[in-house]
């Protein structure tokens, strides 16, 4: 390199980013850091915006994954300077969605276990849709809508297929009653609901959401970590 700028060996890059050499190379090889120059002995020869590039992917692979932040690392070496920022602006976007995800599910799973007492349902609090309808002030064609839209999952119990819900598809019908009230659009709701089926299976739902929240912020400050790093790249040498 001819313009004075310096620069490591792959093992002095490793040293400097608390990778190993194998995984440097991994990381060239993947478009996380472009291919580095070589000298005349045929060693790599990588400069400060390599160092910049590995320690980016450090917080970027915390905050989204691994895999999207190689593809973000590849678009900050070859696309536009507008397309690059964009790309990393959207990941700001997706943190701050499943945080208002996360947070809806919280607030209408505290609503329920309020009006519920803190008790779970039973099979023998089942309701049909004429009355699900009443309890939660809407048309029985609404709970349809919702089943049709994936946001409420009763069972076809009879031989006519009638609609039984169960208290699982009650909370759900609540939380989309609730949400549906406060301005939620369906997309919006879907995703509560579906956060919330992935809470089933555990003790204590709200303490998982209140967890999934921690690393939340957890990723956020990786990914803000990551933020003067991925600006030096995307500013530097355009």
């Amino acid at each position: 390199m001819s313009d004075g700028t310096p620069h490591l060996r792959t093992a002095g890059l490793a040293a400097a980013s608390g990778y190993s050499v194998q995984q440097v190379r991994d990381l060239e090889r993947l478009g996380v850091i472009p291919p580095a120059d070589r000298a005349a002995n045929n060693y790599r020869r990588f400069t400060e915006r390599h160092l910049l590039a590995l320690r980016a992917y450090r917080g970027l692979a915390v905050a989204v994954g691994p895999v999207v932040a190689r593809r973000v690392l590849r678009d900050a070496w070859t696309l536009p300077l507008a397309e690059a920022a964009a790309a990393v602006s959207a990941l700001h976007v997706t943190l701050a969605k499943e945080r208002d995800d996360a947070l809806a599910a919280l607030s209408a799973l505290r609503a329920i276990q309020a009006e519920a007492g803190g008790q779970p349902g039973t099979d023998d609090d089942a309701m049909s849709i004429t009355q699900l309808a009443d309890a939660l002030g809407v048309r029985a064609s609404t709970l349809r809508y919702w089943e049709q839209e994936g946001l409420v999952a009763p069972d076809r119990v009879t031989s006519y297929a009638a609609r039984h819900y169960p208290p699982g598809a009650i909370r759900e019908a609540r939380i989309t009653a609730a949400l549906r009230a406060a301005g939620y659009r369906i997309p919006d709701v879907r995703r509560t609901i579906d956060a919330v089926r992935r809470l089933d299976d555990l003790a204590d739902p709200v303490d998982a959401l209140r967890g999934r929240l921690d690393a939340i912020a957890r990723r956020t400050v990786a990914l803000l970590d990551a933020g003067a790093d991925l600006t030096r790249l995307l500013t530097g040498g355009r």
